[in-house]
């Protein structure tokens, strides 16, 4: 007989959150969080299951923040389906205890002058000579903000100066209002994962960050809920990314470890197939500085277009 599932409580109120944590906590449970955009795959179900193994409780969080997202990016159309991930996270054995689903932690309730927007709407703002996000875009007031200076500047941070101030204000926020005492984060997003753990150390939260493995589709495609906008032409071109990375990771590991040419043979497979490299990095894992010869950790750091849907991904090499 099939075990019942089990249906998590969703709560969509900042308090309640904090206050069914504080409950919990002073009843000795231990709290996990997996922060999330919703539209979950297999890839983030991969977290849950981690973070199930590590405390008491369990907390999804899923929300899609504009703080992250440029006005000329894809916040308007990032998938989503809250209905499925409910149904998806009810399917892992032992299931999540709460979900976290505000409709906007950016309302502050006394900003009198703000666009509500609630369908996530960010139009470009050309000419007016700043990077905001679509947070500033859309009005609310919030002006406060969380730097990791130095491992957000390369790799996504180049083309995308917005995310990554607008990621670790979020995760604080969320840290804030969730109060875990691990989270978990996937390393496909590997530069996040790393500006959260330098996030945590510098600002003294007493909370363990988890890194989980890259989950992969059969094909070797890494999971993402952006692939769900490839063609299925532009999926096959896009297996490249992995299967250079892979080529890569092989010719290291035998001998070949001048990364100059590591990174022309990927940039060279990825552009053959139709892609179009946003950047291709070898660097140290720590760090995240670029070198130039592997003769220490180090992990291979590519994003590349494929029509209009930009992937990311990457390989541990570790010599």
């Amino acid at each position: 007989m099939e075990a019942s599932k089990k249906e998590p409580l969703v709560i969509t109120d900042k308090e309640q959150m904090r206050k069914w944590s504080r409950a919990m906590r002073s009843q000795g449970k231990s709290i996990s969080l997996v922060p999330t955009m919703g539209y979950l795959h297999q890839g983030h179900i991969s977290l849950v299951r981690e973070a199930l193994k590590l405390t008491n409780l369990t907390v999804v969080s899923i929300y899609v923040n504009p703080g992250q997202f440029a006005p000329s990016e894809d916040l308007s159309t990032y998938p989503s389906d809250f209905h499925g991930d409910i149904s998806k996270l009810m399917s892992v054995p032992g299931g999540v205890d709460v979900v976290f689903h505000p409709p906007n932690l950016y309302d502050y309730d006394n900003d009198m002058k703000r666009n509500k927007n609630d369908k996530g709407v960010c139009t470009n703002l050309e000419g007016k000579g700043e990077v905001v996000s679509c947070l500033e875009e859309s009005g609310m007031g919030h002006e406060t903000w969380v730097r990791v200076e130095k491992l957000e500047n390369g790799l996504c941070g180049k083309s995308r100066p917005v995310f990554f101030r607008g990621v670790a204000t979020v995760v604080t926020k969320l840290f804030n209002i969730v109060e875990p005492d691990v989270a978990v984060f996937g390393k496909k997003d590997y530069q996040q994962w790393r500006i959260v753990q330098r996030l945590v150390r510098d600002l003294d939260f007493s909370i363990r960050i988890i890194g989980a493995d890259i989950l992969r589709d059969d094909d070797g495609l890494a999971m993402s809920s952006r692939n769900v906008h490839l063609s299925a032409e532009e999926r096959r071109k896009a297996l490249s990314i992995s299967r250079s990375l892979l080529g890569v990771k092989s010719a290291a590991e035998n001998g070949h470890i001048n990364c100059r040419e590591l990174r022309d043979s990927v940039i060279e497979t990825v552009s053959e197939a139709g892609g179009r490299i946003d950047y291709a990095e070898i660097v140290d894992q720590e760090s995240l500085q670029a070198v130039e010869e592997i003769n220490s950790p180090v992990v291979f750091c590519i994003a590349a277009w494929f029509g209009k849907v930009r992937l990311i991904d990457n390989i541990e090499i570790n010599l």
